[in-house]
């Protein structure tokens, strides 16, 4: 089967309510900011020099390489510049993955605590190119054998989850430092906190702190701090929570705040993103 890819597109929405993937080749690659999306995320690594940066932790890629990102997970590639970029990038709703296997044994794949996983000397990378060109060809007569290859796929990752010994993170890297910051963070976002106050907390000068982080992370202490409270405004929203409650529970001193950096992060304001 012909390879077909295509240039990465910026948009983070799902179309479909159940998959949808993507064979990107970019000759140069614009930056991508730090992110996430309301979806799960299987990314197979074909080419390139790339950095991926999985809430804070740093994996240097190679062919073959896997990411399974979850919905709640800050994430972005870092492209050395002038590299060619080639990657598959699979999108699964949240709710479609959950009715597969009602056990939440899919869905533990993505909160394994494990982002990266070496799927090089298994089927997966070539079930991801078929899907990929299967798809890209999708039509009411060929939608029966593109779920039968994506369910396939979805074995295949139970079994590199079972074998997740055998798939050891080495490659994955941060400063102790950071990564302790970003636990402290994860676990105490609704506080308030800053540079200073974090800097005191480790026993670093914040010029340090700073420094560390925003090498580590691509973005500022301050930055990953304001996208860990709208990231978690935004999950609460989808749940019904009123926006006045979920300023009040997700760390934001004034509504007049949360309404503009959650305006300005997701292009909707929080009355628009709640759940009905």
């Amino acid at each position: 089967m012909q390879k077909k890819t295509q240039l990465f597109d910026p948009r983070q929405t799902m179309h479909r309510e159940d998959f949808e993937i993507f064979h990107y080749h970019d000759a140069k690659m614009e930056e991508v900011p730090l992110h996430h999306h309301d979806f799960f995320e299987v990314y197979s690594f074909l080419s390139g020099k790339v950095e991926y940066l999985v809430e804070g932790i740093s994996y240097t890629l190679f062919p073959g390489d896997l990411l399974l990102i979850g919905p709640m997970d800050l994430h972005r590639p870092l492209v050395a510049p002038g590299e060619a970029y080639e990657r598959i990038v699979l999108w699964i709703n949240a709710e479609y993955l959950d009715s597969l296997l009602p056990t939440g044994a899919l869905r533990a794949c993505f909160e394994s605590g494990q982002s990266l996983y070496h799927s090089a000397h298994t089927p997966v990378p070539q079930l991801m190119l078929r899907l990929a060109a299967e798809f890209s060809e999708l039509s009411p007569d060929s939608e029966l054998s593109v779920k039968g290859l994506f369910l396939q796929l979805m074995g295949e990752l139970l079994r590199l989850r079972a074998s997740a010994g055998e798939n050891a993170d080495e490659h994955a890297s941060s400063p102790p430092l950071v990564r302790e910051v970003l636990h402290y963070i994860s676990e105490n976002y609704r506080e308030e906190m800053s540079l200073e106050s974090l800097a005191a907390r480790f026993y670093v000068s914040k010029y340090h702190l700073s420094h560390q982080f925003s090498s580590a992370v691509g973005v500022s202490v301050y930055r990953y701090i304001l996208l860990k409270r709208l990231q978690n405004a935004k999950q609460r929203l989808s749940e019904g929570e009123s926006p006045g409650d979920v300023c009040r529970s997700c760390g934001f001193q004034d509504y007049t705040n949360f309404y503009r950096a959650f305006r300005q992060v997701y292009g909707r304001s929080p009355m628009d993103a709640q759940g009905r």
